[in-house]
């Protein structure tokens, strides 16, 4: 008796596309990126800076932001390799909206409006920290137990937390820079 196999149809037609937000599985850091732009950033600054109505369209401003944002967090900081994450990786596709900018347009985009990406960047960070979701530092796990550090004399005061923000904002510099040197 032969094992019997799932189909596998390569060239099988959709009748109705995909969504490539369904692609992506619910909760993915993909997701929470695009919706924490498009809903918790004010973006007025960036999107200030188009006025003019001549020649193409660009790409949506939020998009952009949201793709830096994303690759960054991933560990791309390439536009390079940014623009071809957008067509080779279903969470850069999902974040991006199907759109597929091109390497110039993301290194231009970053070079255009650096001043204002490492505010909002800050502005991510901060909102991250403020829901438990990250935490300024470098972690390493090799198996070896550290003594914690939760307990109540470790609350932040107002001058550590001033003191964290310059970090933060250091360290979004440290990121853009990396950017600017790969490209």
């Amino acid at each position: 008796m032969s094992k019997s196999f799932r189909a596998w149809d390569v060239d099988q037609i959709w009748l109705l596309p995909p969504s490539v937000q369904d692609m992506v599985p619910a909760g993915h850091m993909a997701h929470f990126v695009r919706d924490t732009v498009r809903a918790g950033l004010d973006l007025s600054e960036i999107m200030g800076a188009y006025e003019e109505e001549r020649g193409d369209p660009p790409y949506h401003p939020a998009m952009m932001v949201a793709l830096l944002l994303y690759g960054y967090v991933q560990g791309v900081y390439s536009s390079r390799k940014i623009a071809r994450a957008c067509e080779e990786r279903l969470d850069f596709a999902a974040v991006a909206g199907l759109q597929y900018p091109d390497f110039r347009m993301v290194s231009e985009f970053r070079k255009r409006h650096l001043e204002a990406l490492s505010r909002l960047l800050v502005q991510v960070l901060k909102l991250c920290r403020q829901a438990g979701l990250v935490k300024l530092g470098h972690v390493a796990l090799d198996g070896t137990r550290i003594k914690a550090n939760a307990g109540l004399n470790k609350a932040m005061s107002d001058g550590r937390m001033q003191q964290a923000e310059q970090q933060l904002a250091a360290e979004v510099w440290g990121w853009l820079a990396q950017a600017a040197r790969i490209d």
